[in-house]
């Protein structure tokens, strides 16, 4: 499904605050595997899910997406295959916008626009039960803004709005970094559910070792740019969650 194959990235190169951020890394991610990569700051490891998302392109190598050379196509050219929940509950939404025209945006994202955002009462229908599975009381409140809603609200309905539109791959990039516990916890279950009921290929980059233990059937640690631990799915459910506190000891 994704194969990244001798990915370099190198930063300011050549000057004297030069970063090898990824060093030739081999990675091949299977259709529907949900890929967990865990490593210390500076790693590599969010410059790896960049790479993947098309953010920033690679300094050598070559990745592909179901078959497809996208090494040098910028982010927006991947939208038809991937979408990307950010850290950052404010990101991937329009604040000024209301629940439901955020819905109806993210259901066209890789379609062409037109003058009018296309609201029908049967299209709300979808969304309201799409929302109520959340189970935070939002389903009665589509027309409230966006930027009103608390971070864990946000989060929970940029997983949903992800997966309005078509696409193969979910990149999740810290997406309960900013949360408390329980918003936390709603997001990273809804993200487990979609993964499965979609067919997902998932990517995630997390620094919370009890869900880098509790979600993915594969997990990696990255250390100086490379790949030094891979745990595929029975390697993976083997582990201990002190296993990964030792990891780093």
């Amino acid at each position: 499904m994704i194969e990244l194959r001798q990915i370099h990235k190198i930063f300011n190169k050549g000057k004297a605050n030069q970063v090898n951020a990824v060093n030739c890394v081999d990675l091949t991610i299977a259709e529907k595997e949900f890929l967990v990569i865990v490593g210390s700051n500076g790693s590599g490891k969010t410059t790896l899910l960049n790479l993947v998302a098309g953010s920033i392109l690679p300094s050598s190598g070559s990745i592909s997406i179901n078959d497809t050379d996208v090494t040098k196509l910028p982010e927006y050219k991947r939208s038809e295959w991937i979408a990307r929940v950010f850290q950052n509950p404010l990101s991937g939404t329009a604040p000024d916008l209301s629940i439901i025209d955020n819905f109806r945006l993210a259901a066209i994202r890789t379609q062409p626009k037109g003058l009018t955002i296309g609201v029908n009462p049967n299209f709300k229908s979808r969304v309201k039960d799409k929302i109520a599975s959340l189970g935070m009381g939002l389903e009665n409140k589509t027309e409230q803004l966006m930027g009103t809603l608390s971070g864990g609200q946000r989060q929970a309905l940029t997983l949903l709005m992800s997966v309005m539109d078509s696409c193969k791959v979910l990149l999740l990039d810290e997406p309960t970094a900013a949360l408390d516990p329980r918003s936390a916890e709603i997001v990273m279950k809804t993200a487990e559910r979609l993964v499965n009921e979609f067919g997902l290929t998932a990517i995630l980059v997390t620094h919370n070792l009890k869900d880098a233990f509790t979600y993915g059937n594969r997990i990696i640690q990255m250390a100086e740019g490379k790949i030094i631990k891979d745990f595929r799915e029975k390697g993976k459910s083997a582990l201990k969650q002190n296993d990964l506190f030792d990891w780093f000891a």
